[in-house]
């Protein structure tokens, strides 16, 4: 599977789009709102919105593509980085230096934007407690790539299928 680096490069200024006046949202939240939306993606139309690849670190989620996206973009000067304290951690956050282009479908935005409600409120600790016992997460071992298959064993929790329908 080869990584769509402008759809991938899209969601990530999307979201910072998106949850700019959000103070919680460092590195760990903004992987962890890419793997929901592929992932949600993929239970619904069979495929990775960006066809990143996942790892399961003991930090959480690691986009495979990720630390070469997003330096790429700090060279070209559309993001910048900053670390700031965050109550007792260290928030590693990005921030847009140009307004990004919506290029994705309705389709796309539903989930886009459902995954980033889901999350985007939540600190690190509290994104990976829920995160961490979603089963292509918790099926995997460290330093393994996440298999989407296992979206389809989600339960009522997970599944934006059964979270949709209970709406």
């Amino acid at each position: 599977m080869t990584l769509n680096r402008e759809k991938y490069i899209d969601l990530i200024m999307y979201i910072l789009s998106e949850c700019y006046t959000k103070s919680n949202l460092g590195k760990t939240v903004l992987c962890s709102i890419l793997y929901s939306v592929d992932f949600n993606h993929y239970e619904l139309y069979g495929e990775l919105l960006t066809r990143e690849t996942y790892i399961k670190s003991k930090k959480g989620i690691k986009p495979k593509h990720f630390k070469e996206i997003t330096e790429e973009l700090i060279l070209k000067k559309q993001l910048f980085l900053r670390k700031e304290a965050y109550y007792h951690r260290t928030l590693h956050r990005y921030y847009l230096t140009v307004i990004p282009q919506n290029r994705f479908s309705e389709k796309e935005l539903e989930i886009i934007d459902f995954s980033i409600r889901m999350l985007r409120d939540k600190n690190a600790s509290t994104i990976m407690k829920y995160i961490i016992k979603d089963p292509p997460l918790l099926m995997a071992d460290f330093g393994e790539d996440i298999d989407c298959k296992y979206v389809f064993s989600r339960n009522n929790k997970y599944s934006i299928i059964k979270i949709r329908l209970n709406k």
